[in-house]
């Protein structure tokens, strides 16, 4: 069983439900362009956490046997798992924001230039990796069991997913305790007295315990000290992967080519080092956000696909259907030229165009053997002719609404 099968949909509603909130009211908390760019983010990361589960189950297996003792799933446990994960959580956090290796691994949460739920599905494709294989192996060396590890994981990750809005201001009491929205927009601030800040995720006193807490002031600024400028997930997850590596190529020294990943943030190799600036960040007067022209037609069409691969994606994940590995890899590689796709749209790039008429067609094939192949559809059932339908009109839409030089001014900030 797969957690985030259950965990997906509940995220969704409270999306959807904020989106439609934003719009009857007229806030202007949601860009268009970047909402997508969270949910590709999001979708891609989703197939790579699937990996990282077969990864998990097996390293943290062998390692339970090493337990002094196994403790049951009594409410009692779960509860005080819950805390040591939370604890453990903060730490990991904290050395997201300070170790070049680790932010790396972080940085794409942070990318947007914006605050809303959709933001709090714009998860890097290896901070959960790095989660599970440099802190959460001591919750199983404790007793846990790797199930109920990478369940309340997940369960951690719900608890934190609310703070990710502008909607709820204040609230009073709770503050002194837990982690709310008011703290983690200070988190994600990049105003120079809110950079690494409020680290917690459910309860707030380790912030206030180890002297990392900051109160909303200043009206936030969000993102990071180099933005991506771009809707390319791919990009916006190996963004600072590829600052290291080119710093790592370009070290004239050996010892710095290898110590440049574990150096704090900041820290340049001898020979490239640069000026340090009188300050770290910007302010909300001082931001350029990133927009960009893009297809005309396009935002019906990439509503409807982005729901379409929800759907889809969830076949993928889900761990009780009979589907092998290798189904699941053909299917998320679809899954990746989706998202991919998206972002060259988003950005009216040429190439997008016949990608996504080719992702179109390759997933609605793919989708249909594997079910065909694993019984879970026939060549004749419905399922089968609402995919080739769904497949077929889109193509359709797509030939005739979606032009080359046909694009939409760039939209205001």
């Amino acid at each position: 069983m797969n957690v985030y099968t259950f965990i997906t949909p509940i995220v969704l509603v409270l999306l959807l439900a904020e989106i439609i909130y934003s719009v009857r009211t007229k806030k202007p908390y949601y860009n268009f362009q970047d909402t997508i760019t969270n949910l590709a983010t999001g979708i891609g990361n989703q197939c790579v956490n699937l990996a990282v589960a077969f990864f998990v189950f097996k390293w943290y297996g062998w390692l339970y046997q090493f337990a002094p003792w196994q403790i049951p799933n009594t409410w009692y446990f779960l509860l005080l798992l819950l805390l040591l994960q939370d604890f453990i959580f903060y730490w990991f956090h904290r050395t997201g924001h300070t170790i070049n290796v680790f932010w790396a691994a972080h940085m794409p949460h942070h990318s947007s230039e914006e605050l809303n739920l959709s933001v709090g599905i714009r998860a890097s494709f290896t901070q959960r990796l790095f989660q599970f294989v440099f802190f959460d192996w001591i919750l199983v060396l404790i007793g846990f069991s790797p199930e109920a590890v990478y369940a309340m994981a997940a369960v951690h990750l719900l608890l934190a997913y609310w703070h990710h809005t502008q909607v709820i201001k204040r609230l009073g009491w709770f503050e002194k305790y837990f982690v709310t929205p008011s703290h983690h927009r200070v988190h994600h601030g990049v105003n120079p007295q809110y950079i690494d800040k409020n680290y917690s995720e459910f309860l707030i006193i380790w912030d206030k315990l180890f002297g990392t807490f900051e109160e909303e002031d200043e009206e936030i600024c969000y993102g990071v000290t180099h933005p991506p400028r771009t809707w390319d997930p791919i990009f916006v997850n190996f963004q600072y992967w590829k600052q290291l590596w080119d710093d790592a190529v370009a070290a004239p020294y050996w010892w710095d080519k290898i110590r440049l990943w574990f150096m704090p943030l900041g820290w340049r190799p001898r020979g490239l080092e640069t000026e340090k600036k009188d300050r770290i960040g910007y302010t909300k007067a001082e931001q350029v956000k990133y927009r960009s022209a893009q297809y005309k037609n396009l935002k019906p069409y990439l509503m409807a696909h982005v729901a379409i691969t929800l759907a889809y994606l969830m076949v993928v994940i889900n761990l009780s259907s009979p589907l092998s590995a290798l189904d699941r890899l053909i299917l998320s590689s679809g899954v990746f030229m989706a998202i991919i796709s998206w972002g060259g749209l988003l950005q009216a790039r040429t190439w997008s165009i016949p990608l996504e008429v080719f992702r179109s067609a390759f997933m609605a094939i793919a989708l249909i053997l594997v079910l065909n192949q694993n019984e879970m559809a026939n060549w004749t059932s419905w399922t089968t002719i609402v995919i080739l339908g769904i497949t077929g009109v889109s193509i359709l839409y797509f030939s005739f609404k979606i032009k080359k030089g046909q694009l939409e001014p760039v939209p205001a900030e």
